[in-house]
């Protein structure tokens, strides 16, 4: 089934929201709002936003109020992606030229600074103090988190947990927020905003994963980027980690830099995919989506588990 399929019945609550995202990025400063405009108008899977509205299915579902924070937490992704893409050295994203390269790494910059300001303007419109800690203390980790990629960059040598706790931090956390802040914003019980957090780290987990694979697997239609593209900007991910261990693929693979060619990228891809790199990947991603389900079984019986079920499966098993 097609994501946007998946959750239909959310369909007029997530257009709203991505009128509310369009409204919320334009800005006075003309070349501001168009940089952060041609990310929007990109696409996107959205998920951030539908992981809240389903979460505030557990409480007193009030769009007016639950729409500020989906808002918010897909602002917040989208500048992270901006800030990546400067690192990264990144020229295209979802098939279109990132920001730095339409624009440059200084205008990129701001640009994402704006998108984490406008971020927090409209969670501003939440008076709930626990709320605003909870996403201080995420875009504090998510920092934390890009720091840490630009430090092991190249760092084959790096041990599992390292890789673990850089997707715990990039991509787990938000989720995981996106999942609690939806529970908060409509009342619902404590316990069940602590179980929505873990369900939303664990698939978070399993959601870069999965992507991370993807960067092997997939073509450069798919991806909107040249597969392999995550290896040759220096980024270490689990299907690199686990085809290092054998030794000829290691040569190969610690030989990758930013001046690669494209063909010697496609005979490292291909030696990687010959391993059980990807099989491995796999099943620690499904271990993780295990987790997910486990706790979703905790939570009271309604559509929205049923959805969230249902999306936990589908971004363990996508293909794109």
């Amino acid at each position: 089934m097609k994501l946007k399929a998946m959750y239909s019945f959310l369909s007029d609550d997530l257009a709203a929201v991505e009128e509310e995202l369009e409204r919320t990025v334009r800005s006075e400063y003309g070349p501001l709002g168009e940089a952060a405009l041609h990310l929007l108008q990109a696409g996107g899977k959205r998920i951030r936003p539908v992981f809240v509205l389903l979460s505030a299915r557990f409480g007193h579902y009030d769009f007016e109020r639950i729409k500020h924070v989906a808002v918010a937490l897909e602002l917040i992704h989208m500048a992270s992606l901006v800030h990546d893409d400067v690192i990264d050295d990144a020229d295209v994203r979802r098939g279109r030229p990132t920001i730095k390269a339409r624009w440059s790494n200084r205008f990129a910059m701001y640009t994402g600074d704006y998108l984490f300001a406008r971020s927090l303007e409209r969670m501003a419109e939440l008076e709930s103090p626990r709320a605003h800690q909870v996403l201080a203390k995420t875009i504090v980790e998510v920092c934390r988190g890009e720091i840490e990629q630009i430090k092991d960059k190249y760092r084959f040598d790096q041990p599992l947990r390292t890789y673990l706790r850089r997707i715990r931090r990039k991509t787990a956390l938000l989720i995981a927020a996106s999942c609690q802040l939806g529970a908060f914003a409509a009342g619902a019980p404590e316990a069940v905003a602590n179980r929505l957090y873990w369900f939303g780290h664990y698939v978070g987990m399993s959601f870069q994963i999965t992507d991370d694979i993807l960067d092997f697997t997939s073509t450069e239609e798919q991806l909107g980027k040249p597969a392999g593209s995550d290896l040759q900007q220096g980024n270490v991910t689990l299907p690199v980690l686990y085809a290092l261990c054998d030794e000829q693929v290691r040569a190969k693979i610690t030989a990758v830099n930013a001046d690669t060619d494209a063909e010697e990228m496609a005979a490292v891809l291909a030696a990687i995919k010959q391993t059980d790199a990807i099989e491995r990947s796999y099943a620690l991603s499904d271990r993780y989506l295990e987790k997910a389900l486990g706790l979703l079984n905790e939570l009271p019986a309604n559509e929205a588990r049923t959805l969230l079920h249902d999306l936990a499966l589908y971004i363990g098993k996508r293909d794109y």
